[in-house]
């Protein structure tokens, strides 16, 4: 969810690259190649586990071409593709995207939906004439999108009523989804069980949410009123997890940690305080985010999630 100025730049200054830019850094490193890895390994570990296990990344779809050549491999590691302000939100909240920037994405995500990828569109637009608009125009183009009033996603919009594509069958499989929440941020619900009683109050399909509640994981019976919609269908559960910044506030953090020391911490995101940039083809931080009980990946696993959402996929272009 942390898009800023220099990255959607990026985004547009090096389209017509087809994913070449700094194809040989000086340091040797290929960082779109070493993030595609990281995201095919997170993927190959999670379904070894359950075959089911959703990956949907989020953001950096440059990564779905090497060269002129689609990245096989890691479009078939994951099952869907997440995008931000496709449509409204960039370069403000309620602002249209710029024409040219929407245009490449979607040519980007459309070579994801022609494979048979989910695409979920994460529009940050409040006025009730956008949101229609921000809806219409993504159902035009068979993407699944939410309306997020902002990007701090605190709130459960109450417009549009009713919800797009509402309905009360039980949801299994990312495909049979009609509609999704994105809903990180707890700050205006006054406890654990405000929260969860407001989601179980929705008829969303598909819940993005932290696995952990002030840093503790839900428990079986929380994530069973969860996974509940009001009307008696039951949605997917899917985890938000960053795998190109560390984050202060997570279990793994430990009080002693400054940047270059580990040495993978490489700077403080000036956006996001507390949030770290990090060398995530670093193998002590991919040890941190999968590989054993204590993994962040293996917890939300094993706390009943259907999947995860991989925030900061587009760490590569910071290093570029």
């Amino acid at each position: 969810m942390r898009t800023n100025l220099i990255f959607l730049l990026l985004i547009i200054l090096t389209w017509f690259s087809c994913g070449n830019i700094l194809s040989d850094p000086e340091d040797g490193i290929d960082y779109r190649s070493e993030m595609r890895s990281f995201v095919q390994e997170i993927s190959s570990y999670a379904k070894d586990q359950d075959s089911d296990f959703v990956v949907i990344p989020q953001n950096g779809h440059q990564l779905l071409l090497d060269g002129n050549n689609i990245a096989t491999s890691y479009l078939n590691a994951v099952d869907g593709l997440a995008q931000e302000n496709l449509f409204f939100g960039y370069p403000e909240d309620n602002l249209p995207s710029s024409a040219t920037m929407t245009n490449n994405l979607i040519s980007l995500l459309n070579i994801g939906k022609q494979n048979g990828k989910t695409i979920l569109i994460t529009d940050y637009v409040s006025t009730p004439l956008r949101v229609t608009r921000s809806y219409s125009q993504n159902k035009a183009l068979d993407f699944l999108s939410f309306a997020a009033p902002e990007h701090d996603l605190t709130v459960i919009p109450s417009n549009p009523q009713p919800l797009p594509g509402e309905n009360s069958n039980n949801i299994t499989r990312l495909s049979q989804a009609k509609n999704f929440l994105y809903l990180l941020n707890k700050s205006e619900f006054s406890d654990k069980d405000e929260f969860i009683s407001a989601v179980e109050n929705t008829n969303y399909d598909l819940l993005i949410i932290d696995a952990f509640y002030n840093g503790n994981l839900y428990t079986e019976q929380e994530i069973a009123r969860l996974r509940q919609k009001r009307n008696g269908g039951t949605r997917m559960l899917i985890s938000y997890m960053s795998i190109g910044e560390a984050e202060e506030y997570r279990y793994y953090w430990q009080d002693s940690w400054r940047v270059g020391g580990p040495e993978w911490l490489f700077s403080e995101n000036p956006n996001w305080a507390g949030n770290y940039k990090v060398e995530y083809w670093n193998s002590d931080w991919q040890d941190i985010i999968y590989g054993d009980e204590d993994s962040y990946l293996q917890k939300i696993i094993d706390s009943g999630f259907d999947g995860v959402y991989l925030d900061i996929i587009d760490g590569f272009q910071f290093f570029e």
